[in-house]
This record gives structure tokens, C-alpha cells and sequence, in this order.
């Protein structure tokens, strides 16, 4: 029995705001504490009603038309989509971590959604009943920082070494660069194990 796991994922969106914009994708990974990849969970959802896209933003994705693309091609209604998220989440006989790359930036969307429509926000205090996930989120960003010793402002997919990622290719795709990230995760609970037995 695992006695925790880590659910890396990265979002997709047409703004900055949860709420005032919509997430249009998001890919998880589910990695072991060991760094194994068990399981995979990718989604594309349809915009939310209430809600509009950033002019910004949307130039962003004009440069980036086949992410565009695998972000919102077959979106399906959020409530379903994310109750389905919960009960994989629930499928692993193993308390949840949720992870991302930073957390500042994926952080807000799941929590957004997960309480929105599920009711279950990743953001909860230890007082919280019935939480999704008991522990605090991790930062893989920082993480990497600390396991490494790199500048902080270092830490991205630009300037990481390709076996770092997996030589997974950062594509926006949101399953794409959560793998990359995984692989990531992976690579700094491997390498902290390491500088623990020397």
C-alpha cells in the first residue's frame, strides 16, 4: 500500500482569473513517491457561462494554433468533467498530493473548479471534512530549486536539462507538460534520495 501520491497537473486557459475566465484544459499525471508514473487523467472543458476570455491571453494562443486546437477540441461540460477527476483521484489506495509547475499559476484553477463543482476546494485548512487533498500542495519549481541548488529564476522548462523532463517536448498541450513536469518530479525525489544516502 502506497501511503501517498502526487497528482502533477498543468492547466490551460483563456485568462488569468479563474471565474472571469475559463480553464480550457487540464492534464494530471499521478507519480508515486518513488517517481513512478501510474496513471494519466487528461480533460478538455467547455467554457464557463458566465465567464469571457482575456484579450492577452488569446493573442498567446493565435501564436500556439495546435495547442489551441488540443485545448478545446471535444470540451465537455465541467461538472461531469471534474466530478470524473475526483473519482480518479479517489480510485488510488493512497492520500493525494496535489503538484504543479509553480503552484502559484495551477493552483488556482484546480481549487477554482474542485470548489465550484465538486465542492471540495484544494486550498482547505485541517479543519476541513471529507478533503480531497490532506496535505498542503507541493511546488515542483521550488522544489527543484531546493533539491538542486539552482536560481530560482532558472527554474523552468527553458533552461532545465531535456533529460530532466523526460525529453518530453513543452507543447501547452496540458497532458504534454504535465508529463514533462512528472518526469521533473520524478528527477528531484530520485535526486534527493540520493543526496540523502551519501
Amino acid at each position: 500500500m502506497m501511503p501517498y501520491f502526487y497528482v502533477v497537473t498543468d492547466c490551460e486557459f483563456d485568462g488569468p482569473i479563474p471565474g472571469k475566465h475559463s480553464m480550457l484544459s487540464f492534464g494530471s499525471v499521478a507519480v508515486s513517491q518513488t517517481g513512478e508514473v501510474l496513471s494519466e487523467f487528461e480533460a478538455v472543458l467547455q467554457p464557463l457561462d458566465d465567464a469571457e476570455n482575456d484579450p492577452v491571453t488569446m493573442a498567446f494562443w493565435r501564436n500556439h494554433p495546435e495547442a489551441w486546437v488540443a485545448a478545446t477540441e471535444n470540451a465537455q461540460p465541467a461538472t461531469s468533467t471534474i466530478q470524473s477527476f475526483v473519482a480518479w483521484i479517489k480510485s488510488f489506495d493512497a492520500e493525494p498530493i496535489f503538484a504543479a509547475h509553480p503552484i502559484s499559476l495551477d493552483g488556482p484553477w484546480l481549487d477554482y473548479y474542485l470548489r465550484r463543482f465538486a465542492g471540495q476546494p484544494l486550498f482547505e485548512g485541517p479543519w476541513v471534512a471529507n478533503r480531497l487533498f490532506k496535505y498542503a500542495p507541493l511546488c515542483i519549481m521550488s522544489m527543484i530549486a531546493g533539491t538542486t541548488g539552482r536560481d530560482y529564476w532558472r527554474c523552468d522548462v527553458q533552461h532545465y536539462p531535456a533529460e530532466w523532463l523526460g525529453a518530453v517536448e513543452h507543447t501547452h498541450r496540458a497532458i504534454d507538460d504535465a508529463r514533462g513536469y512528472a518526469n521533473l518530479l520524478s528527477f528531484a525525489l530520485n535526486n534527493r534520495k540520493a543526496e540523502d544516502h551519501r
